[in-house]
């Protein structure tokens, strides 16, 4: 490392690589490429992304108990894995989310994933993935209502300016800083009920 003109002494590093480093991104993928074979030896869908390893089983309400196994299975398989090739699963950040209608949802009684390490998960209402909110009856309530305050939170601190910017600024701040979270992942909203767009008008 550079600083000022002054070079830090030289470490060698047996494992890892430096935070923030070009190669980092690749080379931990590629490290953890066998998970994926490992996931799917179990038979669970699954997604990696970075450093995040998201598992996906669809099952009926009456069939709990038999699939949270294999989910259970599945992550303990994880953990040995990880701990073998000197990772470390983290179970503070692991969340467990169930999605369905509410009526097949009321057939669950008190759904908890119970990790290797003895730590219950308990299933949470909404979850967030690549930065949008996902609930459990994919309502998607609560993904607009957190667009519709940082909206209007940007709207008021370009309203507080606006007398001093010109018409093309203001409108190169708004695109920036407004529409960009109206677009985000705007696919995702087709098909929703028309009275959960009541925020929509606002905009």
């Amino acid at each position: 490392m550079k600083c000022s003109g002054e070079l830090s002494q030289s470490h060698h590093s047996c494992y890892g690589v430096p935070q923030g480093s070009v190669l980092r991104p690749l080379l931990f993928a590629l490290y953890t490429m066998p998970l994926s074979s490992l996931i799917s030896s179990i038979g669970l869908n699954h997604h990696l992304y970075a450093d995040d390893t998201q598992l996906f089983i669809s099952f009926q309400a009456t069939k709990f108990s038999d699939n949270i196994s294999s989910l259970q299975t599945c992550s303990g398989s994880i953990a040995d894995w990880m701990t073998s090739n000197l990772l470390c699963f983290n179970s503070s950040k692991t969340e467990f989310l169930l999605l369905g209608l509410k009526p097949q949802l009321d057939k669950i009684q008190s759904p908890a994933l119970c990790l290797s390490n003895g730590v219950s998960v308990l299933s949470s209402a909404s979850a967030r993935n690549l930065g949008f909110i996902f609930d459990s009856n994919l309502t998607l309530a609560d993904q607009i209502s957190s667009v519709s305050r940082s909206c209007f939170y940007h709207i008021r601190d370009l309203r507080r300016i606006r007398p001093v910017l010109d018409f093309t600024t203001a409108q190169s701040i708004g695109t920036s800083f407004v529409h960009s979270r109206l677009d985000y992942c705007k696919s995702l909203y087709y098909g929703l009920a028309r009275d959960i767009w009541r925020y929509r008008n606002v905009f």
